[in-house]
C-alpha cells in the first residue's frame, strides 16, 4: 500500500462518485444536439459509449470515463480506472485500442505516486491489447485518473442497451458489492482477504466476457457501474421497451459484502440509485432491506448485463465458466409493464 492516503482526499469514490442518474437525465435533456445520420449512438440513449459509422462496415465507439482514487495504492487505483474506462467499449460489442490518459492531481502527492497510477494505467491498458498514445493532466484538489477510449466494432457486432426481447434471459459476469467493500475499506473495516477479492474484482477486464458473446445471439448488453444493478438495468429495460424480472437469490455477491450492508455499511450514492428508481422498480415483501441495498450499491469495474436467447444463454454461461466463477443467469426479460424493474427472491 502507498504511505500517501488516496482515499483522504474524496469523500466519495469510484464510480459512486459519479452525479446522479436522475439530475444528470434532466441535464442531458436541456443540451442541443447536432443531427448526423453516422452517428448510430449517441447520449440520448443512456448507452455505454458513442458509436459513429466509419462508412466501410466498420463503426468506432468512444467513451471517456475517471474517477477519484477508491484504494489507497497508486498503481491498483489506475489499474481500477483503466479496466473500468476499457468496459464500455466491451459492452458495446468492440475492441479498445487506442486510449488518452486524463489525470488530475494535488501537487503535495509525489512524483512517484503519479507514475505508479499512470503506470497502472498503462499495465492495464497494454492488457488489453489498447495504446495509451497521449493524454492531459491538470492541478487539482483531489486525485482523479481515468481514460478517454477509442475502440472498433464491425457494424454488425455493434450492441448496446436497447434490443433484448420477451423471453431473454439476463446473465451478469461480475459480483456486486464492490461499493459497499469500498466504503468499509475506507473505515478500516474490511479484512486482507476482501481487500484481495474487491481488488481482484476492480482490475478484471471485460474483455473474456466481450470475447465469449462472439458467435452469439445478444440482443443487448451494458456494463453495470455507478447507477447500479437496479440503475443499469433500468436503463436495458426502457431503451428495449421490456421489462426485466431479476431473481435476488441468483445474483452474485462479494463475500462480506452482505454482512456489511446488514451493518449499513452503504454508500451515499446508492441512496441516490434508489431514489431514482423508486418508482420504476418493485421488489417483492420477502426481499430484505439489505439485499435491496446491493442491488442499489454503485458498481466500480462491474461486469456486463447481457440480454440473449434461452440457447445462447446456456452456451454463453459454458464459454464464461473457464475465466470466472462469478457469472450467473439473474433473471429474464418480459412483456413491459407498470414497472420497469421486477424483482423476486
Amino acid at each position: 500500500m502507498s504511505e500517501q492516503k488516496l482515499t483522504r482526499f474524496s469523500t466519495s469514490a469510484g464510480c459512486g462518485a459519479k452525479i446522479g442518474p436522475g439530475v444528470l437525465s434532466d441535464i442531458m435533456k436541456s443540451l442541443p444536439g447536432l443531427p448526423d445520420p453516422n452517428l448510430l449512438v449517441g447520449y440520448d440513449s443512456s448507452d455505454d459509449a458513442c458509436v459513429y459509422d466509419l462508412g466501410d462496415d466498420r463503426c468506432l465507439i468512444q467513451t471517456v470515463d475517471f474517477f477519484p482514487p477508491m484504494v489507497d495504492d497508486p498503481y491498483v487505483y489506475g489499474q481500477i480506472a483503466a479496466a473500468n474506462a476499457l468496459s464500455d467499449v466491451y459492452a458495446m460489442g468492440g475492441e479498445p485500442r487506442l486510449a488518452l490518459n486524463l489525470l488530475c492531481f494535488p501537487t503535495c502527492l509525489t512524483l512517484e505516486t503519479v507514475r505508479a497510477i499512470l503506470e497502472g494505467g498503462h499495465d492495464k491498458a497494454r492488457e488489453a491489447g489498447c495504446i495509451i498514445a497521449g493524454g492531459h493532466t491538470i492541478e487539482d484538489v483531489g486525485p482523479k485518473y481515468g481514460l478517454c477510449v477509442t475502440g472498433f466494432a464491425e457494424k454488425n457486432r455493434v450492441l448496446t442497451n436497447g434490443g433484448a426481447k420477451a423471453g431473454d434471459l439476463l446473465v451478469l459476469t461480475k459480483p456486486l458489492g464492490t461499493g459497499i467493500l469500498a466504503t468499509a475499506l475506507k473505515a478500516d473495516l474490511l479484512s486482507d482477504a476482501d481487500y484481495r477479492r474487491l481488488i481482484d474484482v476492480m482490475t478484471a477486464l471485460n474483455r473474456a466476457p466481450g470475447e465469449c458473446m462472439q458467435g452469439l445471439r445478444v440482443h443487448a448488453c451494458t456494463d453495470v457501474t455507478g447507477f447500479s444493478l437496479i440503475g443499469h438495468a433500468g436503463e436495458m429495460a426502457r431503451s428495449s421497451g421490456v421489462a426485466l424480472a431479476l431473481e435476488a437469490s441468483s445474483l452474485p455477491v462479494l463475500e462480506s459484502a452482505t454482512e456489511l450492508a446488514r451493518m449499513g455499511m452503504i454508500p451515499a450514492g446508492a441512496y441516490r440509485n434508489r431514489e431514482f428508481m423508486e418508482e420504476k422498480a418493485c421488489f417483492s415483501d420477502e426481499i430484505p432491506l439489505y439485499l435491496s441495498d446491493i442491488m442499489f450499491d454503485p458498481q466500480t469495474s462491474g461486469g456486463l448485463l447481457i440480454a440473449l436467447p434461452e440457447r445462447d444463454a446456456r452456451i454463453l454461461l459454458e464459454r464464461l465458466s473457464e475465466f470466472t466463477p462469478w457469472a450467473r443467469q439473474i433473471g429474464y426479460v418480459k412483456e413491459p409493464g407498470k414497472w420497469d424493474i421486477e424483482v423476486c427472491l
